[in-house]
């Protein structure tokens, strides 16, 4: 079986987000970049599969060299080859056109991708991945089982879930629930070790597409209060407060 991961560079969550150029650029200085977690999800389910039939994994990215350090990561987890397409991740259109591209001659039996990157929350490149390739979607995927010819595939809906079958190939979009947090694969030692050696294919993009998003700016969400314990003897202080900082009396 030949299967596809597409991993996606992403702040770590707790990492601080500032803001350069008039709040218009993404301030990268001192930020930590992890796969996006909703691929690990992905990598880790398509290691499962790996462990249980023979297969081969691949994980995709498409970006700069600063990327280069997730995609270790990925062969440290347990992937096979990585690849860079190089290419400036501008869009969801420009980062899914370099993915069709890639995969138009890998005859791969599975494509994951995640549901959605944590940093702008698209969601739009799997499913134009499998448009483009005319191939199966499942959106949402929280349960997987190979059988022999198809898989069975349950989604997450609307106070619910959804049971389909697709026959391969086919493009899944994972998410928390496709493995379980506490079977994400720590790297080892040996696997840190050997991802070191391991070569990266660099491939350069022949995708030329204007970009025709432009950011006006960014804003940070609006700080939440600090939390003010009062005894509860104090009632004076409590109204206080209550009048001449919250102005609720």
């Amino acid at each position: 079986m030949n299967i596809l991961v597409c991993i996606s560079s992403v702040p770590d969550t707790t990492s601080p987000i500032n803001f350069t150029d008039n709040n218009q650029s993404f301030d990268k200085n001192g930020i930590t970049f992890i796969i996006n977690p909703y691929d690990e999800f992905c990598l880790t389910k398509a290691i499962f599969i790996k462990e249980n039939k023979s297969a081969t994994i691949t994980v995709l990215n498409v970006g700069k060299n600063t990327n280069d350090s997730v995609l270790r990561k990925a062969l440290a987890i347990g992937a096979d080859n990585a690849v860079r397409i190089n290419q400036e991740a501008e869009n969801s259109k420009i980062v899914a056109k370099c993915i069709v591209e890639y995969c138009q001659d890998k005859n791969f039996d599975i494509i994951f991708c995640g549901r959605e990157s944590i940093d702008y929350n698209g969601g739009k490149v799997p499913g134009f991945i499998a448009e483009k390739l005319n191939l199966p979607f499942i959106n949402g995927c929280v349960g997987m089982d190979i059988k022999n010819e198809t898989m069975e595939l349950k989604r997450e809906i609307d106070n619910g879930h959804e049971i389909c079958e697709s026959a391969f190939p086919a493009v899944i979009a994972g998410q928390k629930g496709l493995v379980e947090e506490k079977d994400l694969r720590i790297p080892s030692m040996r696997g840190i070790m050997s991802a070191r050696t391991k070569s990266l294919e660099v491939i350069e993009s022949t995708i030329n597409i204007e970009n025709n998003i432009k950011v006006i700016h960014y804003e940070k969400p609006i700080q939440r209060s600090e939390c003010k314990m009062i005894n509860e003897d104090n009632v004076e202080e409590l109204v206080d407060l209550l009048n001449n900082e919250a102005k609720v009396i």
